[in-house]
């Protein structure tokens, strides 16, 4: 005959849901919206089903469907690691619909289990780890609650804080077996395996640019990186961290030359000073890099292009960090070969008609470049404006932002002037990369942020080179050199953007001591602990005999620990233990109204135990309700501080 199913109790459920939240948390946190208030809805409306009835069939299916639809709507038909993870965060919250027996709170507890694992893949933060850690630990608690319950002991037999006590306790016994793992485990310099791919890529630095791109990114305000100079540093208006450089241009869209891309590095004159620095880079997904203009040395695993595109070997992946040295350029390039020219002064056919006719005009004027950038950049200073609020853009893009609205940012000036100057025959090109940044006041380093992304051009100039120019320098300075402070205000500076600096100081240490922990580390610490030059072979035998030694400590505290499983037998042996130590130990042959009434006479201000013994028979052979309160009675009471008469 099939066994009916245990129904669950309302503090099985309350704790189950409670674990399942705290464990959907993190996930959402890493989800773009609204994506995670449409999940917490549909999760609050299957705890109310779960606190009444069972939805039918039917309300799920539609619940299921309804997110289902919901994620593909926000990422598209790219079924890749964030459209899982979204996927996973719905179909966690709807769970509880159907939660009604203790069997389906197990089935919840370990589904939620998945949600701070799948929070790892898009994040590897503290604040993640955290979060996942503690809905962990909620769940251990709900399952021990559910079994509780099955065990027949009621919801207040036990209090919270032990629960939770023993599941912090088993935690720290493994901690050891762990943290062996993490130090000592063989680390490879290439990983065998790595995190699965974005399905959609993220905005950022790429080898192309259309006006109008970066809206969300100069809206985002997440670090890019984090540079640590060694000695001099430039001034902020002097960071100018180039990324790809794009000479190609469609009519609509500069793409980066991949032609370029396998020539040499060009000749570049240095001047001073020269700055030393680290930069930390936050996953990309990409392999292009940044530096300071202008590199004078690459480390290894990067290389630089002929325009000083850098990229590294491999995808950026997850946090790295590169050792540079870097000094302003005097001289870039001098001599451009007629092949390069003709790419830098290459345009579409039939576009633009009024700024070639204006750049053919001044070249008629003047027959000097130096003049006419000049009076490029005096003329965008005198009648344009910054702003981020701009119409999308026509067939004749150039012309409409030069002669019609005239404003915009980055993008807009740089692929504009850009066209002018090769309108005038003058070569020119786009340079992306960041500008600025902000100093961290705990950890006295500068944080890149990827809302600091800008677009700037290079002129090639005769007897100079390439040359930098600025067009959106000209027209919003404050844009482009003012930091985060600056722009939110003095008022910030002693309210919110002190505890953000602390906070990012706590992420920068967490990915120097965890992230950042690979092969060359593992190496440098166990050479500061005497173990010069192991390898991979002597590196697994001393993880082999640490792990050993930490599963040989577990085995002996689970055996010196084991506890007896009936909650009323545990508190009446405990009991016991101490009235031995008292020298009044119960005899194995001696019923335990009997031994009560041995330690009375022995000590007759132990009323109070003849008293509780007594519940405890009548529990132990008719056992009721009434066992919870005994347990917590045999718990409280303590042996009498007085000396026997």
């Amino acid at each position: 005959m099939a066994r009916t199913a245990l129904a669950l109790d309302t503090a099985g459920r309350r704790w189950s849901l409670i674990a399942a939240a705290v464990c959907l948390l993190p996930l959402l946190l890493q989800l773009p919206m609204p994506l995670p208030l449409v999940i917490a809805g549909a999760g609050a409306i299957a705890a109310g089903m779960a606190s009444r009835r069972a939805a039918p069939g039917w309300l799920r299916t539609v619940l299921a469907l309804a997110v289902f639809g919901l994620v593909l709507a926000q990422g598209g038909m790219n079924f890749g690691r964030d459209t899982g993870c979204a996927l996973l965060a719905g179909m966690l919250a709807i769970k509880p619909s159907e939660l009604r027996t203790v069997r389906d709170a197990r089935s919840l507890l370990g589904f939620a289990l998945f949600a701070p694992f799948a929070t790892f893949l898009l994040d590897q933060g503290p604040l993640s780890l955290v979060l996942g850690l503690v809905g962990a630990v909620l769940v251990l608690a709900a399952l021990a609650r559910v079994s509780e319950q099955e065990s027949g002991l009621p919801a207040a037999g036990v209090r919270h804080a032990t629960r939770i006590g023993i599941v912090a306790r088993l935690i720290a016994i493994g901690l050891p077996l762990a943290l062996a793992a993490f130090w000592l485990f063989p680390r490879l310099a290439t990983p065998l395996w790595g995190i699965p791919d974005l399905s959609t890529a993220r905005p950022g630095l790429s080898d192309e640019m259309s006006p109008g791109d970066w809206i969300d990114l100069i809206a985002d305000d997440t670090p890019a990186m984090r540079v640590t100079f060694r000695g001099a540093e430039p001034s902020t208006r002097g960071m100018y961290w180039r990324g790809p450089t794009l000479t190609q241009y469609d009519g609509r869209t500069w793409t980066a030359s991949q032609w370029l891309r396998s020539l040499p590095p060009a000749t570049v004159e240095h001047g001073a000073p020269t700055w030393d620095y680290e930069i930390a880079l936050e996953p990309t997904e990409r392999n292009l890099l940044v530096a300071l203009e202008m590199p004078l040395a690459f480390p290894d695993g990067m290389r630089a292009a002929h325009e000083y595109t850098l990229t590294s070997e491999r995808r950026l992946d997850r946090v790295t960090r590169w050792q540079l040295r870097s000094a302003p350029p005097t001289r870039f390039e001098a001599d451009l070969p007629d092949s390069l020219r003709r790419l830098a002064l290459q345009l579409p056919e039939d576009f633009n008609p009024r700024t070639r006719a204006l750049a053919q005009r001044w070249r008629a004027e003047t027959a000097d470049d130096g003049a006419l950038v000049d009076r490029a950049l005096a003329w965008i200073r005198s009648d344009f404006a910054y702003t981020l609020d701009t119409p999308l853009p026509g067939r004749h893009a150039v012309d409409e932002f030069l002669f019609d609205y005239r404003a915009g940012f980055c993008e807009h000036f740089s692929s504009a002037f850009a066209v002018l100057m090769r309108e005038a025959g003058i070569p020119s090109r786009v340079v992306t990369g960041y500008t600025g940044g902000t100093r961290n006041r705990f950890g006295n380093y500068w944080i890149v942020r990827r809302m600091d992304a800008h677009a700037w051009n290079e002129v090639w100039l005769e007897g100079r080179g390439w040359v930098r120019v600025d067009p959106t320098a000209a027209v919003a300075p404050e844009r482009i050199y003012d930091t985060l402070e600056d722009r939110l205000g003095a008022d910030a500076g002693g309210g919110a953007l002190p505890m953000a600096d602390l906070g990012d100081w706590a992420r920068r240490a967490w990915n120097d001591f965890v992230l950042g922990f690979d092969a060359a580390r593992q190496q440098r610490m166990l050479q500061r602990i005497g173990f010069e030059n192991i390898d991979t072979g002597g590196l697994a035998a001393l993880f082999s005999l640490c792990a050993a030694l930490a599963l040989g400590w577990m085995l002996w505290l689970v055996a010196r620990t084991e506890r007896e499983r009936d909650p009323l037998l545990r508190a009446w042996h405990r009991l016991g233990h101490q009235y031995a130590r008292l020298g009044l130990a119960r005899e194995r042959h001696e019923p335990a109204i009997a031994w009560a009434e041995r330690v009375r006479a022995a000590r007759p201000h132990e009323a109070a135990l003849v008293a509780l013994t007594h519940r405890f028979v009548a529990a132990r052979y008719a056992p009721s309700a009434s066992d919870a309160t005994l347990v917590r009675a045999l718990r409280a009471h303590r042996p009498s501080r007085e000396t026997a008469r």
